[in-house]
């Protein structure tokens, strides 16, 4: 039933109009940001077993074990061939070796099988017979034990094999409880297994629309896109040329600019410059005349009656000595002033290249606005291009009208329906056989743990009562019962184990070759492949199911290709190939709409020229290269930076002054001098730290030059060059240029729409009406139905009854053996010390 139900889903899905094809690539393009919304199922991809899959894997390793052989393909595609004939000639060579081939595939089920048969025959005789002789006082029956010198032995020996042989009877009985549960359990979850599966194909069938709905919608967003371009082709158009001339325009100008500002410190460091040395030769004049009237001042007071008295004459001499350290530097006034430069830097300043640069970095920025004011034929055709994309939006729709998935899901909702009627109609029915395989299972389990439980209890009688001083007439009642308990055990296992023999035959048969032929097969595909082979189910057709449902069987459309696709989420249309018979692509050829737009955008004129720099600028450029501050001597005013303004520290000679002063005994002398070192301080004050604070100036003034005079030609002819080389790109690529970008700009506004249908024809044949509901119902039916919550069960079972009936046969032997020991004898042998010739006398 299971597999009728997954075959019915199947064929429901595939309707039976329309043909297959080979499956597209299922890579969607990377230009789009839309995506389909995530449909949600709510059955699982997959059933685990959980900690009982450990006892069906062991089942299926016996499987193996009795069962080799690969999936027979070839013999099976012949049995269905033979099936299709209307009448089969079993004379026939071939199919002697079909049936040959099918008993050599089933040649350990077969035997198994026999074995079984062997046991049911032969169990029944031997119990009877076993019955009779015993009647007869035979085969045991006689109540006389002859005692032997190895019985504690023997007795010891039976009694533990016996209990190995229980144990193992107990694992398997376990087994038989374990899947007679399991059976009643997971049918138990059939019925919402199945209302799960049923849901998530109608969640299939409702969400279909919604998904078609979700695409029609992302035209609005494309729409709007490609409008929205049309309004601003200003920053669109006019931006992607500006972008491409960017880079060859804007650096030539960036360094412009830069040489402007350098022009501009020049001027202010070289008029720094100039006013700092006109100051310092004024300065330094000054510090001179200075100096002389102290020198005048010191000779005075030196001519005083007391320096000609020792020690005093000392003092004088030394300082009248030092008098010729007070000079001022003469080389300060004869630095060379600038005014040559500075007049030839104003000359280039009289041209404004930095209002040249502006203009060039403003004639890059207009491009937008001119290329908006140039287009207004695109502008006034705007209202005809928007109603020629509203009518494309409106062929869409009627191409999603009639696509065939539409068609394919009605078709698939009425298959659903009556699935789902069927499965209404007969899960009650399935549930009462299920109570009744429950109970029957049930009663065999109990009937064999009967059986085990009177070989345990006559065990554990025998063992807890048996009294090895007592004789085999004088035994305890205990030991009796427990000889009892066992002769009731093999009785009842006579009784009962070829019919437990019969069950196990056919659950073992059914099950096996299920487990073989389908559940396996199915789960490797190889099922499928021979589903797949042409004009196997039909001599006419190639492919079954393209002849089928599409009445076209070279189409190749398998029932492996169409499971696997369903199984990977992939869409109703790529799965059943239906481009052979609705072709989404031709059908959503909008060249016919987009041409005149096309053609309308990409035959846009767009003039205009971009100013860089002109005439004027360039020999500015030029001029500022020849104004000679790169020929300027900058070591001489670096040098005179690094000397004093005066021959001496003033302020050290004054402090040196001031200290032999006051060495000097008190008088005019002292006086005079101290006046004087206090002057010369004054003059350090006035004259000198002023001086330095210029040099200073003109130190820093000097680097500025320097650095901005380095390399000033090399600078200067680099810049002319890029501005040459700018200057030729545009005039030998601005026309080419914006003819590409004009023609960009067509296919971007009709790259939208082009992208937006290759979306549409991805989505649809890739995930609109994902099938994968279907593939897992199909697993569901198979998979987990039939061979999870079925097969798997019923094989644990007869693995697990089969193993525990087999060993009763051993174990009614030991029981049989060992009741001698722990049942009360009628009679026994009594050894007679009084005989010479040591025989043993029979006693009643």
């Amino acid at each position: 039933m299971a597999l009728v139900l997954g075959s019915l889903l199947l064929l429901g899905l595939c309707g039976n109009t329309f043909s297959g094809g080979q499956p597209s690539s299922t890579d969607a393009p990377k230009a789009w940001n839309y995506e389909l919304p995530e449909t949600s199922y709510e059955t699982q991809d997959s059933h685990k077993a959980g900690p009982i899959g450990i006892l069906f894997e062991l089942v299926h390793i016996f499987l193996y074990v009795v069962q080799p052989h690969d999936f027979p393909e070839d013999a099976l595609r012949k049995v269905i061939q033979k099936a299709h004939e209307s009448k089969i000639n079993y004379d026939e060579p071939e199919t002697v070796l079909l049936g040959l081939k099918i008993a050599y595939y089933e040649a350990g089920i077969i035997l198994c099988s026999l074995l079984g048969l062997l046991f049911i025959i032969l169990m029944p005789l031997v119990g009877y017979f076993f019955c009779m002789c015993r009647c007869c006082n035979k085969c045991g029956g006689e109540m006389h034990q002859r005692q032997k010198e190895n019985g504690p032995f023997l007795r010891k020996c039976f009694a533990i094999s016996l209990l190995v042989i229980c144990v193992i009877i107990s694992i398997g009985i376990f087994y038989g409880f374990v899947a007679n549960h399991q059976v009643r359990t997971r049918i138990k979850r059939s019925r919402k297994l199945a209302d799960s599966n049923f849901k998530d194909l109608r969640t299939l069938l409702n969400e279909t629309p919604e998904q078609i709905k979700y695409i029609l919608a992302q035209y609005n967003t494309t729409k709007d896109k490609a409008f929205l371009d049309l309004n601003s082709i200003n920053s669109v158009l006019g931006g992607g040329i500006l972008d491409r001339l960017r880079p060859n325009i804007i650096p030539v100008l960036d360094e412009i600019k830069s040489m402007a500002t350098a022009i501009k410190e020049t001027k202010e460091a070289l008029e720094n410059m100039n006013s700092t040395l006109k100051s310092l030769h004024q300065q330094s004049t000054q510090l001179s005349s200075s100096l002389t009237s102290v020198k005048t001042s010191l000779r005075g007071s030196l001519n005083d009656p007391l320096c000609s008295v020792r020690p005093t004459s000392e003092t004088c001499n030394s300082i009248r000595l030092s008098l010729n350290q007070l000079n001022s530097n003469p080389e300060l006034r004869q630095l060379p002033l600038v005014d040559a430069e500075l007049n030839n830097v104003n000359n280039v300043l009289r041209t404004d290249l930095d209002g040249l640069v502006q203009q060039g970095y403003q004639s890059l920025n207009d491009i937008p606005g001119r290329v908006q004011s140039q287009t207004t034929s695109v502008v006034a055709a705007l209202p005809c291009i928007k109603r020629v994309l509203n009518s494309v939006g409106s062929d869409i729709n009627n191409v999603t009208q009639r696509l065939p998935i539409q068609y394919i899901l009605s078709e698939f909702s009425g298959y659903l329906n009556n699935t789902e009627s069927y499965m209404q109609r007969h899960l009650p029915t399935l549930e009462e056989y299920d109570s009744y395989w429950w109970l029957g299972g049930l009663v065999i389990c109990s009937l064999l743990t009967l059986i085990v439980i009177f070989y345990y209890l006559g065990l554990l009688c025998g063992v807890c009562g048996y009294d090895r001083h007592a004789t085999p007439t004088t035994r305890g009642c205990v030991s009796n019962t427990g000889g009892v308990f066992l002769m009731v055990g093999v009785g009842l296992s006579f009784l009962f184990c070829w019919i437990l023999m019969i069950i196990v035959v056919l659950t073992f048969v059914v099950g096996a070759n299920v487990e073989k032929l389908i559940c396996e097969p199915y789960m490797s595909k190889e099922l499928f492949r021979v589903l797949d082979t042409p004009r196997l189910l039909n001599e006419d057709w190639e492919y079954y199911l393209s002849g089928k449902l599409f009445n076209k069987s070279k189409i190749k459309l398998t029932f492996e290709q169409v499971y696997s696709d369903c199984k990977n989420n992939r869409g109703t249309y790529g799965t059943l190939h239906l481009e052979n018979s609705f072709n989404i692509s031709e059908q959503l050829n909008i060249n016919e709409h987009t041409e005149s737009i096309s053609n309308e955008l990409e035959n846009l004129k767009v003039n205009f020229s971009i100013f860089l720099l002109g005439e004027a600028g360039r020999k500015n450029l030029q001029d500022f290269a020849a104004c000679g501050i790169d020929r300027m001597n900058y070591n001489i005013y670096l040098a005179q930076t690094g000397k004093s303004p005066a021959g001496v520290n003033l302020l050290s000679f004054a402090y040196d002054l001031e200290a032999k002063a006051n060495r000097l005994p008190p008088g005019n002398l002292k006086n005079s001098l101290r006046r004087d070192a206090q002057t010369i301080k004054t003059i350090h004050q006035q004259r000198v730290l002023p001086i330095e604070q210029s040099l200073s100036t003109v130190y820093q003034s000097v680097k500025i030059l320097q650095r901005t005079s380095s390399g000033l030609l090399e600078k200067v002819t680099r810049i002319l060059t890029s501005l040459d080389f700018a200057q030729n790109f545009i005039t030998n690529n601005i026309s080419s240029i914006v003819t590409e970008e004009t023609k960009k700009y067509g296919r971007t506004i009709i790259g939208y729409f082009e992208h937006y249908l290759q979306w549409i024809e991805f989505s649809i044949r890739e995930k609109v009406a994902s099938c994968k509901p279907v593939a897992t119902a199909l697993d569901t039916a198979v998979d987990v139905f039939l061979c999870s919550y079925i097969i798997d069960p019923l094989n644990l079972f007869w693995f697990g009854i089969g193993k525990a009936t087999v060993f009763l046969l051993p174990a009614l032997i030991f029981a049989v053996k060992l009741a001698k020991y722990y049942r009360r004898m009628d009679s026994e042998d009594v050894y007679d010390d009084s005989s010479l010739s040591g025989t043993w006398h029979f006693t009643l």
